[in-house]
């Protein structure tokens, strides 16, 4: 199976028992997270681990005249380092959220959404009407609904579940109780439960696989 991207996974590695993760990062040259995945912080900020920021520099760094000042050298300029001259100070909003949480609280909050996850993907197993399409290794889960019906081609009950699947995605939204996301995997039009607000609940989960349920009554 392969690895989840750092972006997503990266925030993961948080947790002790996930840092397998990110095995082999050492070896790279460079590295990026995105803590609006999974590190409960708002959007924009990137997180960007670089082993040779010399390289960096050397391929963004332009100091007009303006700008050069006595103490230049000394100091760590983020505009000699990307594209943008004037930024926000994008890393305040992180160090606040570390802060507070610190690292056992991050890892435990991660911890329970993958415990989530898999409780969720339990209640798929263990229904005729719901399967699983992927593994579900972090908070992740991808499944569908496939009710049987006699008699159908292989090609009349691929459309038939795209179109039902579609339906109770759009049902499920349209209650503004949960936002599921869908993709296609193997060709199957899958639906996407991704657990990672910090608000979320088990009483959540289940409300959200009770929507599934009650979407799938209605449009079998």
């Amino acid at each position: 199976m392969p690895r989840s991207p750092p972006q997503y996974a990266g925030s993961a590695a948080v947790v002790p028992e996930l840092r397998h993760l990110l095995a082999g990062c050492e070896r790279a040259d460079s590295l990026v997270v995105n803590p609006h995945k999974w590190l409960f912080t708002p959007f924009d900020l990137s997180v960007l681990y670089c082993r040779h920021m010399d390289l960096l520099r050397r391929a963004f760094s332009l100091v007009p005249e303006y700008l050069r000042t006595p103490e230049q050298e000394k100091v760590r300029s983020g505009s000699d380092y990307g594209i943008q001259l004037g930024r926000r100070f994008r890393a305040l909003k992180l160090w606040f959220v570390i802060r507070y949480f610190g690292q056992e609280g991050l890892a435990a909050r991660i911890r329970e959404h993958c415990r989530l996850a898999q409780l969720f993907a339990s209640w798929i197993k263990e229904s005729a009407d719901w399967e699983l399409l992927a593994p579900v290794p972090l908070a992740l889960v991808c499944f569908r609904a496939c009710p049987s019906q006699a008699g159908e081609t292989d090609e009349v009950r691929a459309k038939r579940l795209d179109v039902l699947n579609e339906t109770i995605m759009h049902g499920v939204n349209a209650t503004g109780k949960a936002l599921l996301s869908h993709t296609r995997l193997n060709d199957k039009l899958t639906l996407r439960l991704s657990i990672g607000n910090i608000r979320t609940t088990q009483q959540h989960v289940r409300q959200v696989w009770d929507l599934l349920n009650a979407e799938l009554e209605r449009h079998k």
